[in-house]
């Protein structure tokens, strides 16, 4: 069975104010904690859940209630589905058959069974609501040649310009739209997860293919990782910490790389360490985090009492 049926299920504990743990989801699917614990892990780091332990309740709850679950799978019916069209353009055999069969051979890769997949799985990137609806409205302004209003922010701050965009890529995890504001020679690219706002203006471009300048994806900056010093519990046999790539480690001491900070914050919450030495704006981050979440605890069971 996916791992997003045990994952929806978890969810739906959760909204029920159930307080669900890894021992339930083990004894509910009948696998073994630590996978089940994997499930939990992968919807804190990969799909951004906000969970929080509560050794109160000795189970998880969302810290932001308003979280929901990214539809980032296929359902069993879709890949009946995609089995089928992928069947009948096999056996297909008329007109452009060699460009059909080989459609066919796409949708068969896509419909494989997990056991199946064994090594060979999909690569999985972690998926923002809001910056799919950014990708989508700008995608649709490149094809009909329109301008758009970009509310940006980065560690410049914030600033607001209208953009000419031109095309769409990906650098190292990143999604980037290029374009430019007033002169199609001076192209930038523009990454979207600092989009705070976008919109679609009536004003036109007119789209010059020989101004289109190529090799942004070479000349794009290479974000480079934030690396944290952890003391763990546990010895780790491999050279990733439940998914983190471990640079160095000295005795239980280990240097972990990361990139999404927000993501590494809900890790931490869930997973088992000794001590956080470095860097100390994580540490920060961390402690007002948690003093956030225990003064929210602490304005609830008041409101309960009274």
């Amino acid at each position: 069975m996916s791992n997003m049926h045990r994952i929806h299920w978890f969810d739906e504990q959760i909204r029920g104010g159930r307080f669900p743990n890894s021992s339930w989801l083990a004894r509910e699917f009948e696998i073994s904690r630590r996978q089940a614990q994997r499930d939990i892990e992968y919807m804190a780091s990969s799909l951004r859940a906000p969970l929080v332990y509560m050794a109160k309740y000795r189970g998880y709850c969302y810290e932001d209630q308003t979280f929901r679950l990214p539809h980032l799978y296929m359902t069993e019916e879709e890949q009946r589905v995609l089995k089928y069209l992928a069947h009948r353009y096999r056996h297909y055999d008329y007109d452009q058959a060699d460009a059909v069969k080989r459609v066919a051979h796409l949708l068969e890769r896509f419909t494989l069974e997990e056991q199946q997949m064994g090594s060979s799985e999909l690569p999985v990137f972690s998926a923002q609501p809001k910056q799919l609806q950014f990708f989508e409205l700008l995608s649709h302004a490149i094809t009909d040649l329109r301008r758009v209003h970009i509310h940006y922010r980065d560690h410049d701050g914030e600033r607001q310009f209208s953009l000419c965009p031109l095309k769409m890529i990906s650098q190292f995890n990143a999604d980037y739209v290029v374009g430019y504001e007033a002169d199609p020679v001076q192209q930038v690219a523009i990454r979207l997860e600092g989009i705070v706002h976008v919109s679609i203006l009536n004003e036109r471009f007119e789209y010059r293919s020989d101004v289109l300048l190529g090799g942004w994806e070479e000349t794009l900056p290479v974000r480079k990782p934030f690396v944290a010093e952890i003391r763990l519990k546990e010895l780790q046999q491999m050279d990733l910490w439940q998914g983190y790539r471990i640079r160095a480690r000295q005795d239980q001491i280990y240097s972990i790389e990361f990139y999404d900070t927000d993501a590494f914050l809900q890790h931490l919450f869930i997973s088992e360490w000794e001590e956080l030495l470095s860097p100390g704006w994580l540490r920060r981050k961390l402690q007002q985090s948690a003093e956030g979440l225990i003064d929210r605890l602490a304005i609830q069971r008041k409101q309960n009492v009274e």
